[in-house]
């Protein structure tokens, strides 16, 4: 039987596909590392925060850079919520210190509980959540379980409760600050981390792994974390922000850093006095400290932006 169609194949040179997606069949396809770093870099938002954290981080390791006055050095009560003058760009205090030089200083401390504090809850937090995630069973329950007593506990209302145990009421320092925060916030990393394991444990990669005589200890650590680092970053970026609010709020309230120590918390509440006759005072550490949170939280969405596996172009 003979077909009555005919087939017309138009001229390559007439067609527009010759010079359509081409690719370069020598080219490495780019790790989920590389990818998302090719695409922070070409975004405003990140350049922005990342800009703003360096200057933060030099602010805090080397304070005397920015500031030759000593907070606590000088403080004269004829000074008394003195306006801005000569070396004294912010004006003073109640007490009559000087406002930039308290600011300055107090970066140290803030972000120390910051980033002490995300050090603490991913040691914990990944650590539980990876091994419930991986293993499953009795020890998910149980691990899981233990999570959820904590989640339950608000974290400036659970703050509150155990900063009033003579333990911690007598010893306040930075480290008691970064003990609480970090008992009462590593089961959200927790989840995180479990959730992301559990998505990556059941992988070709790994079943390769196993069969090969990798332990299921040495596969969860050499291969199934690496690859679910990627919602764990972004929930620490995030985190570092609300910890350091987490410290102002618990030095306003006088239940966290002792008033030794300079932090945006402690001069916040030593404004209250002044809070009407000169809002000047309460300003400052609170722009500061809005930045500073402000910041984190744009590194966090931008990198939650680069990590996420939908948006990745191919």
């Amino acid at each position: 039987m003979t077909s009555n169609y005919t087939h017309f194949v138009a001229p390559v040179d007439e067609t527009p596909l010759l010079a359509t997606d081409t690719l370069k069949a020598d080219q490495a396809p780019l790790s989920l590392w590389s990818d998302a770093w090719r695409k922070l870099r070409r975004r405003p938002l990140f350049i922005l925060s990342a800009l703003l954290i360096l200057a933060l981080t030099l602010v805090a390791l080397f304070p005397g850079l920015f500031s030759s006055v000593a907070p606590n050095d000088g403080c004269e009560l004829s000074n008394s919520e003195g306006g801005p003058a000569a070396g004294h760009p912010f004006g003073f205090t109640f007490q009559g210190c000087d406002i930039y030089s308290r600011v300055v200083h107090g970066t140290q401390a803030s972000l120390s509980v910051g980033v002490l504090s995300v050090l603490c809850v991913l040691i914990v937090g990944v650590t539980i959540g990876a091994i419930a995630g991986y293993y499953g069973g009795w020890v998910d329950a149980v691990l899981a379980r233990l999570g959820d007593i904590f989640f339950a506990l608000p974290l400036i209302l659970g703050a509150l409760i155990i900063t009033q145990l003579p333990a911690f009421r007598e010893n306040k320092s930075v480290w008691t600050v970064v003990l609480v925060i970090s008992m009462l916030a590593w089961p959200q990393m927790a989840r995180i981390t479990r959730g992301a394991v559990i998505e990556v444990r059941n992988a070709d990669f790994v079943t390769a792994a196993r069969s090969l005589g990798v332990s299921k200890f040495g596969a969860l650590v050499r291969h199934v974390l690496p690859n679910a680092l990627a919602p764990i970053i972004v929930l620490a970026t995030l985190e570092l922000g609300v910890f350091i609010v987490a410290e102002a709020t618990l030095s306003f309230l006088g239940v966290g850093l002792p008033q030794s120590i300079m932090s945006w918390g402690n001069d916040i509440a030593g404004a209250q006095a002044s809070i009407r006759t000169n809002p000047q005072i309460m300003l400052y550490p609170a722009a500061a400290l809005s930045i500073t949170v402000l910041s984190f939280i744009m590194l966090g969405d931008a990198v939650r932006d680069a990590l996420d596996p939908k948006s990745r172009q191919r």
